[in-house]
């Protein structure tokens, strides 16, 4: 159920759940080649035998319907076999003619090797005319055909590792310009990378693969309210971030199958050569160790944050106390913590201080300052009478005040 009766505040989902029904054009056009490449070869594999005996010699000795119909059961068993050792390894797709036909050249001259190891067998044992002829003929044809398939099979699932056996044709997909940037659910979910691009600090294609939809709907059916506000927020941020006109961004079905979520995404900016977008620290490093570009957006906010040095002044408002009793600790605007010392019987007021180290970690950097007082508004009553009373008074050369006057008198 896409909303929960019991919960007030659910929404129809039926503009948010809609890009997950989405189904690639190209996941069912491969699907439907596939199916037809099956057809067609379990065809070629029951018609084997009929045409292999149709082709014998009417003078040799006749092969009567009960062998007929067990060759034919016999390598329709075969060819469903290596069918379905096919189905149960779906990571295979069919991307382009070359491939078929590079495959199937391969497995002709895998073919042709072994049916003239079987012809020299049949010279050296004198079985011309024989029935071990006729098996080994149609030995040869099955092995032709179950060569030919297991080479487009392989040649069409490992085709973007092929450029190690064959330097001059590339099979990888090419990104022309600047490379795709492949978004996680984290980094759905933060929402910031709206603003980064529309500003121009991201201006790469964005790409969104079926897992993470999968995922978001489920959070967005959680029974959990804040993990169904993710999902929604997540699932409205892919809608903002389609229809956002200064944006491109493209719904991917995943070519790995039966994966966890951050897996399929190193997986497929692996095979795809695309740049991993994530807020997630752990699943950045993955990516970086396994060879993908990983852009973390919290290192990406944190570099854009200004740089204070030792003897700046920073204005901050204190929001509790520290873990020393006499420290207060504050934010600035960026979400910079800031640890003053001093600032603990000041918390709820606007304090200036003076930075006195900053300090950089994993989760941000920290500001330590020493507390000052905060000079008053140039034009309240406490910065006029500061200024009157603060100022010097004016004496001639002789040391005496400027009016000439006994100051006695």
């Amino acid at each position: 159920m896409s909303a929960h009766p019991a919960d007030p505040n659910a929404e129809p989902r039926a503009d948010a759940a809609a890009p997950v029904a989405r189904v690639p054009a190209q996941a069912q056009g491969t699907r439907l080649i596939l199916l037809v490449a099956r057809l067609l070869f379990m065809a070629l594999v029951l018609a084997t035998p009929a045409i292999v005996i149709a082709s014998r010699d009417n003078s040799l000795e006749p092969i009567g319907y009960p062998t007929i119909l067990g060759l034919t059961l016999a390598t329709g068993a075969l060819g469903l076999v290596v069918v379905a050792i096919d189905a149960v390894t779906p990571n295979k797709r069919l991307a382009s003619i070359f491939g078929i036909y590079f495959g199937i050249c391969l497995g002709l001259v895998g073919a042709y090797a072994i049916g003239s190891v079987l012809n020299l067998i049949i010279e050296s044992w004198s079985l011309k005319g024989s029935t071990a002829e006729l098996y080994l003929n149609l030995a040869k044809i099955a092995i032709g055909l179950i060569l030919c398939y297991i080479a487009v099979s392989v040649v069409m699932t490992t085709k973007d590792d092929f450029r190690l056996v064959i330097p001059y044709v590339e099979f990888a997909k090419q990104n022309r310009g600047v490379r795709p940037m492949l978004l996680d659910t984290s980094a759905i979910v933060d929402g910031r990378i709206l603003d980064m691009a529309e500003s121009g600090v991201l201006d790469a294609p964005f790409v969104v693969i079926q897992p993470t939809l999968n995922e978001l709907q489920k959070l967005s059916d959680s029974s959990d309210k804040g993990r169904r506000a993710r999902g929604r927020r997540g699932l409205d941020m892919i809608a903002r971030l389609q229809a956002s006109p200064r944006l491109s961004t493209s719904i991917e079905d995943a070519p790995v199958d039966n994966l966890e979520v951050d897996r399929a995404l190193v997986e497929v900016a692996k095979i795809r050569g695309y740049r991993l977008l994530t807020t997630d620290a752990g699943l950045a490093k993955v990516a970086e160790i396994a060879g993908v570009s990983a852009i973390n957006v919290n290192r990406v906010a944190g570099a854009m944050r200004a740089q204070v040095i030792a003897g700046d002044r920073v204005e901050v408002e204190l929001s509790r106390i520290g873990e020393n009793p006499s420290q207060g600790v504050g934010h600035l605007p960026d979400g910079t913590m800031v640890v003053i010392e001093g600032g603990a019987e000041r918390i709820g007021e606007v304090v200036a201080a003076s930075v006195t180290n900053t300090l950089t970690t994993n989760a941000g950097r920290l500001i330590f300052a020493r507390l000052e007082e905060l000079a008053p508004d140039p034009g309240s009553p406490e910065s006029m009478a500061a200024r009157a009373t603060g100022q010097p008074r004016h004496r001639d050369g002789d040391g005496r005040s400027g009016s000439g006057r006994n100051p006695r008198r």
